[in-house]
């Protein structure tokens, strides 16, 4: 599990690049490179980073479920993820 603080850092990062996400699209537009300058760094979603939902591991996420992998094979072999079963065959 990753640290409360790390999650924190995380959340007030998406809250900042949905924040300015509108000011941000509109300086682009019109090409004003120096207006994007003063943005603060963290509305740039590029410095966004994937995190497990559950854990807020970095590491292993899968996009599809919003988890990370050590996460899934631990829901998906209590059957709690709808649609996926362990493969037998």
């Amino acid at each position: 599990m990753a640290k409360e603080s790390i999650k924190a850092r995380d959340r007030k990062k998406i809250a900042c690049v949905a924040k300015y996400a509108v000011k941000r699209a509109a300086l682009k537009e019109a090409g004003d490179l120096i207006g994007i300058d003063k943005l603060p760094r963290n509305s740039s979603p590029v410095r966004l980073h994937n995190r497990c939902q559950l854990t807020g591991r970095p590491r292993g996420y899968m996009r599809k479920f919003g988890i990370n992998r050590v996460t899934f094979r631990e829901m998906a072999g209590k059957g709690l993820i709808p649609g996926v079963t362990k493969a037998s065959w």
